[in-house]
C-alpha cells in the first residue's frame, strides 16, 4: 500500500521539478543563465549546451556573458544563439560573447503569463494522470485481495491529498514567476 504512495510521490515531485526547470527557461527579460539551456551548438559534429563549452556569467541585470573556453568556438556559439527561439542577436569583440535582453513590452509581459498559465495547466493535467494512475493501482490490489475496501478508500483519500498539495505547488510556482514576469 504504502509503495504505491511512495512512487507516486516521487512521479509527482519530477513532474513539478520539471515544470519548474521548463518556467527557468522563459526569458522574462532579467538575464538568466538557464534560458540557454536549450541551446545546442555544433562542436565538432556533436550537439553540446553552451555551459559545456564556455563560462557562462550574468554581468548586468540584463546582460549575460559567455566566454568560451576554445576561441575557436566563438563562431558556431553566436551561430547556435541566433538560430535559437531567444530572439536576441548576440555581440561579440573577440573575447566575450554578450546577450543584452531588451526590457520586455507590456503586450509581451501578458502573452509571457499566458504561456506560464498554459504551462502549469499542463503540469496539472500530468499531476492528474499520475492520480489516475494511483487510483488505478490501487484497485488493482483491492481486485488481487492484497488490500481490503478500507484500505482501498484510505489509499484513494492519501492519493487525492497528496495530488492538490502537488497541484497547490503548482499554483504557488506559476504565481511566482507570473509576479517575477509582471514586475519588471
Amino acid at each position: 500500500m504504502e509503495d504505491v504512495m511512495d512512487v507516486m510521490k516521487s512521479r509527482m515531485q519530477k513532474g513539478i521539478d520539471y515544470f519548474a526547470g521548463e518556467l527557468a527557461t522563459i526569458r522574462a527579460g532579467r538575464a538568466n543563465i538557464s534560458v540557454l539551456d536549450k541551446i545546442m551548438v555544433d562542436y565538432y559534429g556533436t550537439p553540446t549546451p553552451i555551459q559545456q563549452m564556455a563560462a557562462v556569467s550574468v554581468a548586468e541585470a540584463r546582460i549575460l556573458v559567455i566566454q568560451p573556453w576554445d576561441k575557436s568556438t566563438f563562431g558556431p556559439i553566436e551561430k547556435a544563439i541566433q538560430k535559437s527561439d531567444l530572439g536576441i542577436n548576440p555581440t561579440s569583440d573577440g573575447n566575450v560573447i554578450r546577450i543584452a535582453f531588451p526590457q520586455p513590452t507590456e503586450e509581451r509581459r501578458r502573452e509571457l503569463c499566458k504561456d506560464v498559465r498554459k504551462m502549469a495547466e499542463e503540469a496539472k493535467v500530468a499531476i492528474r494522470g499520475i492520480r489516475r494512475d494511483g487510483v488505478e493501482k490501487a484497485k488493482a490490489q483491492k481486485k488481487g485481495s492484497e488490500i481490503t475496501e478500507d484500505d482501498l478508500k484510505n489509499l484513494e483519500k492519501d492519493i487525492q491529498n497528496l495530488t492538490d498539495q502537488n497541484i497547490k505547488e503548482i499554483d504557488r510556482i506559476a504565481a511566482a514567476k507570473e509576479k517575477e514576469i509582471l514586475e519588471i
